[in-house]
C-alpha cells in the first residue's frame, strides 16, 4: 500500500508539471507576435486618417505579415516541443531522485510490513525472553550495611540467619528476618527470606504476602519486573484482584514490556479506586499521561478519575442504615452514582459490585440492586468466590438472588 500511494502521489505531481509544459502555444502570445499585430492595426488607422496611401499601406502590410508569419513559424518549430518534453523529463527525474533519496535517508527500504498483531506477538515474545531475576540483580552491587548500623544488631541478624538454617520452617523467624534485611537495605536477602515465608505459608498465604514478595524482587532488581516477580504478582492478583500494590507493579510490568495498551487500563482503574494517600499514586501520575498517549487514548491528568472516588465502603453503608432517608441520600447518594458510573464504564473487582448492591438496598432501590447483581453475576460467572460475595451482598440488600 505504501508504494502504491507513493506512486500515485508522484504521478499527480508529474501530471501537474506536465500540464504546465504542454500548455497550448496560443494561450500566451509571444512579445514579437504581439508587436506585429499592433503594427497591422496601426496601419489600418493610418489609412483611415489618410496618412498613408493605398499603395504604401499595402506594401507595409505585406512586410509586417511576412514578419508575423515568420514569428509564428518560429514558435511552432519542432524544437519547442522537444524542449518542453526535456523539461518534463528533467522535472520527473528530480522528483524521483528527491523522493528516493529522502526515503533512503529516513525510511527503512528493507523493512517488511508489520501488522498490529505481528507487532504485539513480537513484543510478547521479547517480554517472555527478558532476563531473569538473577541476571538483573547481578548488574546491581549488593549494598553494604549502613555505616550507622548497630554492631549488636548486625550480630543478632547473623545469629537469626544461622538459626533459620537449622529451623527452615519457622514462619515467625523468617518474617522477622524479612524486616531486618529491609532495615539493612539488602533487598536481595529480604526477598529470599520473604520467598521462604510464602513457601511455608502455602495456600494460607494471603495476596499481600505475594505482593510484598514481588515488590522486594523488583526493588532488588533496581525497579525491573523480572519473570519471577511477574509470577508473584499474578499469584497476588489471583488471590485478591483488588490488591493495589500488585496492580501498580502489574501496570509497571506492562509499561516496561512495551504494552502500554495493557498498562493504561490497569493504572487508570487503580487511580479511580485508590485513596488519595496511597503510595503508588505519585509514581503513576508522573508516567500515566505518556502511557495513555502510547496506548492511543491520550488523557491529561485532570481528566483522570479522582482518587478516593471509590463509592461507599461497607462501613459507610452500615452507618447509613441508621440514618433518616434524607440523611442517607445526602451521605451516599453522590457516592453511589459515581460508583455506578465507574463500574458501567470500566468495571471493577467483586467488592465494588457488592458495595453498590448493598448501597442500593440501603436506599430502598431494590430493582436497581437486582439489576446490578444480575450484571455482576454475568461478569464473574466463572469465579465462585466472587459469586458468593455477590450473593451475600444481595442478602444484605434484602432480596434473594
Amino acid at each position: 500500500m505504501f508504494w502504491i500511494a507513493a506512486a500515485l502521489l508522484a504521478a499527480v505531481v508529474l501530471l501537474v508539471v506536465g500540464a504546465a509544459f504542454r500548455a497550448r502555444p496560443g494561450a500566451v502570445e509571444a512579445p514579437d507576435v504581439a508587436v506585429y499585430r499592433d503594427q497591422m492595426r496601426e496601419l489600418d488607422r493610418d489609412v483611415a486618417r489618410g496618412v498613408l496611401g493605398p499603395a504604401e499601406a499595402e506594401a507595409a502590410r505585406a512586410e509586417v505579415g511576412r514578419r508575423l508569419l515568420a514569428a509564428d513559424a518560429e514558435r511552432a518549430a519542432p524544437g519547442r516541443g522537444g524542449r518542453a518534453l526535456l523539461g518534463l523529463a528533467l522535472t520527473a527525474a528530480l522528483v524521483l531522485a528527491a523522493a528516493f533519496g529522502t526515503y533512503g535517508l529516513i525510511g527503512a527500504p528493507s523493512y517488511p510490513d508489520l501488522p498490529l498483531a505481528g507487532r504485539i506477538e513480537a513484543v510478547e515474545a521479547a517480554r517472555a525472553a527478558r532476563p531473569g531475576q538473577a541476571v538483573a540483580e547481578a548488574e546491581i552491587p549488593r549494598p553494604a550495611p549502613p555505616e550507622d548500623a548497630d554492631p549488636a544488631r548486625l550480630r543478632d541478624v547473623e545469629r537469626l540467619r544461622a538459626i533459620l538454617v537449622e529451623r527452615p520452617d519457622d514462619a515467625r523467624g523468617w518474617r522477622i528476618l524479612v524486616g531486618e534485611e529491609l532495615a539493612l537495605g539488602d533487598m536481595g536477602a529480604a526477598w529470599r527470606a520473604q520467598d521462604r515465608l510464602v513457601a511455608i505459608l502455602g495456600d494460607a498465604a494471603p495476596a499481600s504476602e505475594f505482593a510484598l514478595l514481588a515488590e522486594l524482587m523488583i526493588l532488588a532488581a533496581g525497579g525491573y519486573v523480572s519473570p519471577e516477580a511477574e509470577r508473584a504478582l499474578r499469584e497476588a492478583l489471583r488471590r485478591d484482584p483488588s490488591d493495589g500494590s500488585a496492580r501498580y507493579y502489574a501496570g509497571l510490568m506492562y509499561e516496561q514490556g512495551g504494552r502500554p495498551d495493557l498498562a493504561w487500563p490497569v493504572w487508570r482503574r487503580l487511580v479511580a479506586e485508590s485513596a488519595p494517600d496511597d503510595p503508588w499514586l505519585p509514581v503513576i501520575f508522573a508516567r500515566i499521561e505518556r502511557v495513555s498517549r502510547l496506548a492511543g487514548d491520550p488523557t491529561p491528568l485532570e481528566d483522570l478519575p479522582r482518587p478516593g472516588a471509590r463509592g461507599p465502603s461497607e462501613a459507610d453503608v452500615a452507618a447509613a442504615a441508621d440514618l433518616s432517608p434524607a440523611e442517607r441520600l445526602e451521605m451516599i447518594g453522590g457516592m453511589v452514582q459515581g460508583l455506578a458510573e465507574r463500574l458501567a464504564a470500566d468495571g471493577g473487582p467483586p467488592a465494588d459490585w457488592a458495595r453498590l448492591i448493598e448501597a442500593y438496598g440501603v436506599l430502598g432501590r431494590t430493582d436497581a440492586a437486582v439489576a446490578v447483581y444480575r450484571e455482576a453475576a454475568q461478569v464473574f460467572a466463572e469465579d465462585p468466590a466472587a459469586l458468593d460475595r455477590l450473593a451475600a451482598a444481595a442478602d444484605r440488600a434484602g432480596f434473594v438472588p
